[in-house]
């Protein structure tokens, strides 16, 4: 994972945390749960999208002459 996708699952995880304890404390909000769920939802999306990259540069295609042997 790159450190913007911990930092992001980092804050992912404090909102739901965070989330708890109002619901705790003060009682139901549906719009934080319905933040803390689009937040997960978003930070799964880029973590799924950061494991599909491969590291490092990307090689280019042999060019020039007898590049395109069969």
């Amino acid at each position: 994972m790159s450190g913007g996708t911990k930092t992001m699952a980092v804050l992912t995880c404090t909102a739901v945390v965070l989330t708890t304890a109002y619901t705790v404390a003060l009682g139901s909000s549906g719009w934080l749960w319905f933040g803390s769920v689009v937040l997960g939802v978003a930070t799964i999306g880029l973590a799924a999208s950061d494991g599909a990259n491969p590291s490092g540069p990307r090689r280019r295609p042999p060019t020039g002459p007898g590049a395109a042997r069969p």
